[in-house]
């Protein structure tokens, strides 16, 4: 299974959900490769940096360009391949996407984020054209815990208009938990902090859930 992060937009999370994804499904048994597209490498120092840890060690490669034919490869040799990419529409974007079982794209519940999910969209839309199994969710990441803050549901309201793209229910909190774990190589999961490893756990069940129920409805066809 391929699983692509990815968005138009910078400082979203992508590293974050790829980090914390892969954590999470290794602690399960699952054989995980992060690829990571973004020359800035988050995910490939934190991957050094765990190896520093007495975590397991999650594979992890730096991969520019096409990325089309090395996912295809990586796919028959890993449960899970995760791709980690830049803040930009960019060629290993467009090229992963092609390959991608499932597109992730992480929105903060701001305006100037939301903005970016028209130009995603018609992206994707061009892969489906030669990747009819390509399923597309988006994730709300950083997201205020104050309550109050109606950012959030301002969001949910932005996505109704786009039935095409599946907006998941659960959603990641703006948590300092995942800046600590990320300069030390780990996931939530392993510093004990049950909200944060309770988001972690139902956004990945969520997304998971979607893609075996899109694979389930594409037999019945």
């Amino acid at each position: 299974m391929i699983i692509l992060v990815g968005s138009e937009k910078g400082g979203v999370g992508k590293s974050t959900l790829s980090t914390n994804f892969a954590v999470l499904l290794a602690s399960l048994k699952k054989d995980v490769v992060i690829v990571d597209t973004d020359r800035q490498s988050t995910s490939a120092n934190w991957a050094q940096y765990r190896e520093e840890t007495e975590q397991p060690r999650i594979d992890c490669i730096r991969q520019y360009g096409n990325l089309t034919k090395t996912l295809e490869s990586l796919n028959t040799r890993y449960n899970i391949v995760i791709v980690d990419c830049q803040g930009s529409i960019s060629k290993e974007l467009q090229t992963g996407l092609l390959a991608a079982d499932i597109v992730i794209m992480p929105f903060r519940p701001s305006q100037w984020d939301l903005d970016t999910l028209p130009s995603m969209l018609e992206v994707i839309e061009t892969a489906k054209n030669f990747n009819s199994k390509l399923n597309a969710c988006a994730v709300m990441t950083m997201c205020p815990t104050n309550s109050r803050i109606g950012e959030l549901e301002e969001a949910r309201e932005f996505f109704a208009a786009y039935p095409e793209v599946t907006l998941l229910k659960n959603v990641f909190f703006d948590r300092k938990v995942y800046r600590d774990a990320a300069s030390s190589g780990l996931g939530a999961i392993e510093l004990n902090n049950d909200k944060a490893t309770a988001e972690v756990h139902d956004v990945c069940k969520e997304i998971i859930s979607i893609y075996l129920s899109k694979i389930e409805g594409n037999h019945g066809e």
